[in-house]
C-alpha cells in the first residue's frame, strides 16, 4: 500500500460506462458486482482480531461500528486493518493462516508472533473490534472495508493521534478531518465508527494505480 494517499475525490465509473458502443471486434468489461455479502463465509480466520501477541503489555483495542447511509448498523461487514509494527519495519510475519498438518482446519495465528495485519467480521449490531500494538513511525492504522452494496472495497485510515502536520488531515477541513480521528476511551481503548454513506461520511482514500 502506498504511504502517501492521493486527496479523497469522487469514486469512478462503472468498468465499461460509455456513450459509445464497444467496437465488435473487442468485447465491454464484465461490469463489477458488489463484494459482499459472500465474503462472509470464506475470509474471516480464528482470532484475526487478535493481532498483537498474547498477554503482550502495549496491547491496544481498536474498535467501532459500521453504518450505512440511514444510520443503520452493518451486520455483515468484514474489516482488515493493515500497520507497521511499534518499531516501523512493515516486513510482519507469516503465518495468520496456518492450518493444523493433521486434521487441515485452519487454526490461525500462533498467539506469539505480530504480523500487523488483522481481519474481522462486524457481529449483529454492526461492531468490530481489533487488539493490536501502536502503529510505529505513524499515528494511524489503515483500514479496507468489504460491506454489502460497494462494488469495490474502500480504504481509510483511523488516527490515532491528531497531527497537526499530517498532509492528509492538513487537506480536509475540520468535519472531514474529524470522520478519520479514533476517539479514545478506557487506558489503551479506541473507538473508530466508519459511516458508508450520509452526512458525515468517513473520508475514504484512492490511490493511484501501479505503473505497468
Amino acid at each position: 500500500m502506498p504511504s502517501t494517499p492521493t486527496p479523497p475525490r469522487p469514486r469512478p465509473a462503472p468498468p465499461g460506462a460509455t456513450d459509445s458502443p464497444a467496437p465488435v471486434s473487442t468485447y465491454a468489461p464484465t461490469p463489477s458486482q458488489t463484494v459482499g455479502p459472500f465474503y462472509g463465509y470464506a475470509l474471516p480466520f480464528p482470532r484475526g482480531g487478535e493481532v498483537a501477541p498474547a498477554g503482550h503489555p502495549e496491547t491496544i483495542t481498536l474498535h467501532g461500528y459500521v453504518f450505512d447511509g440511514a444510520g443503520q448498523p452493518v451486520p455483515d461487514a468484514l474489516i482488515e486493518t493493515w500497520q507497521p509494527a511499534p518499531d516501523g519495519s512493515r516486513a510482519g510475519v507469516p503465518g495468520s493462516l496456518r492450518q493444523d498438518p493433521v486434521t487441515g482446519r485452519v487454526v490461525g495465528r500462533d498467539g506469539v508472533a505480530f504480523t500487523g495485519f488483522g481481519r474481522v467480521p462486524t457481529d449483529g449490531d454492526g461492531h468490530w473490534a481489533v487488539r493490536t500494538l501502536p502503529p510505529g513511525g505513524v499515528s494511524y492504522i489503515s483500514i479496507a472495508v468489504f460491506a454489502r452494496g460497494l462494488l469495490h472495497h474502500l480504504y481509510t485510515r483511523a488516527y490515532l493521534v491528531d497531527e497537526p502536520g499530517d498532509a492528509l488531515l492538513g487537506s480536509l477541513d475540520p468535519e472531514r478531518r474529524a470522520t478519520l480521528l479514533a476517539r479514545g476511551e478506557a487506558s489503551h481503548t479506541y473507538r473508530f465508527d466508519i459511516r458508508l454513506q450520509g452526512a458525515r461520511e468517513t473520508v475514504f482514500l484512492e490511490f493511484p494505480a501501479e505503473p505497468s
